[in-house]
């Protein structure tokens, strides 16, 4: 356990944003990935990926079945894999899965102004400690790695929490990203696409980010 977070390298990114309901552009660029990864991957050579097979060994160091609770990239790359269509919601969240399947990150989206304190720590979940997944309703956070504020958990890599999700009124996007496979470059790179895909899609305006460990 120890062994595999001390590999661990993550952003922290921040931005001004404009939200909106749809974006047209940004979705050719989800099409145009989701054409590619099914020209190069399966739904099981998709796990080599190196964050994702990062983020699939911490898991089980930490107890918890991958497979079962599926990293977000893992999934939202399996879908389309699949031929599924992903779910669109606002222009933000739909940024932030792009970015994610882009370099195989699981990362977090969140509008920070919902944070309570002025710290998020990332930690193991523990047994019994509630949690509502966006989207998905009290999920078992036991084993699964965990940012939490003041008041609790506000993001997994399976999936983040409702009390500080974005949605059309964010004006403060925060984007974490948990880079298990140790890649400084690669996670530095996602969070330079990030920015880029604020400015170009959401008026993002002062973004800037920082590396952690």
């Amino acid at each position: 356990m120890n062994r595999t977070l001390h590999s661990f390298v993550g952003a922290c990114v921040e931005s001004s944003v404009v939200n909106s309901p749809y974006s047209g552009e940004l979705w050719q660029e989800m099409d145009a990935l989701g054409e590619h990864y099914r020209q190069v991957l399966t739904t099981e050579s998709l796990k080599t990926m190196s964050g994702i097979a990062a983020t699939r060994r911490v898991y089980r160091a930490c107890g918890k079945d991958p497979s079962r609770y599926r990293p977000a990239a893992e999934a939202l790359i399996r879908r389309m894999l699949q031929g599924k269509k992903l779910y669109q919601i606002d222009t933000l969240v739909d940024l932030v899965n792009l970015a994610s399947i882009r370099y195989g990150y699981s990362i977090g989206g969140f509008d920070a102004d919902k944070f309570v304190g002025d710290t998020l720590i990332l930690g193991i979940g523990r047994e019994g400690e509630p949690y509502e997944g966006i989207g998905r309703g009290p999920i078992n956070i036991q084993g699964l790695p965990v940012y939490r504020d003041a008041v609790g958990g506000v993001g997994t890599p399976t999936s983040d929490n409702e009390r500080t999700k974005m949605d059309l009124s964010t004006t403060h996007l925060m984007v974490l990203i948990n880079g298990y496979d140790g890649d400084e470059a690669q996670v530095r790179a996602n969070a330079e696409f990030i920015l880029e895909l604020t400015r170009r899609y959401c008026q993002g305006t002062g973004g800037h980010y920082f590396i952690y460990r």
